[in-house]
């Protein structure tokens, strides 16, 4: 649980719950966040040339239903093949982003969720759910499973295997977040939180050691968040951080992740919200479709990384002279 902060006035607290901030609001009435999709495949906190990170790779497995598991080099009577891949997400707006989840009782198997906003006045912060300006459609649920025991938020990120037309192939299968202070981002940002005192600070505090109600299926409030200048990241290694393409053909390929698609979360701006990478897919021996039972994974070759950008292949034709073509 977060600590007790001081509350916005009355008045505000009131016209805020009713009506939640806008953006011409924003500016002088709450701190909105800024979230922006880190490069796809990069360490959490990574500023250097996004082509060059190792954080992603292709894992063939034998148990095409399993949430993770050991990469084989071969597969005898066929496996699925997995492109695994790290996600990150920073927040280097003006506020945190704070997200409370609540239920009435334990016999709600789900929670549901508000962001707060801290007061660009006093700089306070919302420190319950009640207190929450903004609700969400997205909620919160307890994953029992053993490599996460502790409450998702759902529909946070989310990530897809697109043609360079922008048609989706494979989607994800990911099944929820637990959002905390995990790394500081390399930005110069006036309201980054220091180790000291005051509101920003003691959030700060709590959300570089939240796990979310870790073993706590009986919780009835959860706090999630990301403070300014902090970041928060998924290794490519952990459940459901892949997408299956043991059906799709060979050939060119974005792989696209998205942070609040829906733009339910209020942020400062939504133009950084995406990244993509371009990749090459090729089956053995040139093979144009894949083959009935997987026994080898293809070649991925990184062709490109596109922070900020939904489209990479598409971006790598128009214009390969900045990418090195001729």
């Amino acid at each position: 649980m977060v600590r007790r902060y001081a509350a916005l006035s009355a008045t505000a607290l009131l016209v805020a719950v009713l009506v939640g901030p806008s953006h011409a609001q924003a500016g002088d009435t709450v701190l909105l966040p800024d979230l922006r999709q880190a490069p796809v495949g990069c360490a959490g906190g990574f500023s250097g040339n996004p082509s060059r990170c190792h954080d992603w790779d292709v894992c063939l497995v034998v148990d095409r239903w399993a949430p993770n598991g050991e990469c084989v080099a071969s597969a005898q009577g066929g496996g699925a093949v997995r492109l695994r891949f790290t996600t990150s997400a920073d927040n280097i707006g003006d506020g945190p982003l704070l997200i409370y989840g609540s239920r009435a009782s334990a016999n709600h198997p789900r929670m549901t969720a508000r962001q707060a906003f801290q007061s660009a006045v006093d700089r306070s912060i919302p420190a319950s759910y009640g207190e929450a300006q903004h609700g969400i459609p997205a909620t919160m649920y307890y994953e029992p499973a053993p490599s996460h025991a502790h409450w998702h938020l759902l529909d946070f990120e989310h990530f897809q295997l697109r043609t360079p037309e922008g048609d989706t192939v494979v989607t994800d299968r990911k099944n929820g977040f637990c959002l905390g202070d995990r790394y500081a981002t390399n930005d110069l940002l006036l309201n980054r939180p220091g180790s000291g005192s005051g509101p920003a600070a003691e959030l700060a505090e709590t959300l570089r050691m939240n796990r979310c109600g870790h073993h706590a299926p009986e919780a009835l409030t959860v706090v999630q968040g990301i403070s300014v200048g902090y970041g928060d990241d998924y290794l490519h290694t952990v459940d459901f951080q892949w997408l299956d393409i043991s059906d799709v053909p060979s050939g060119r390929y974005d792989v696209v992740n998205v942070v609040n698609g829906d733009r339910s979360l209020m942020e400062k701006s939504y133009t950084n919200n995406a990244s993509s990478l371009a990749i090459s897919v090729q089956w053995p021996g040139g093979a144009t479709a894949p083959p009935a039972q997987v026994t080898v994974p293809p070649e991925v070759k990184l062709l490109r990384s596109c922070p900020g950008q939904e489209q990479c292949v598409a971006t790598l034709r128009a214009y390969p002279e900045l990418f090195g073509g001729g």
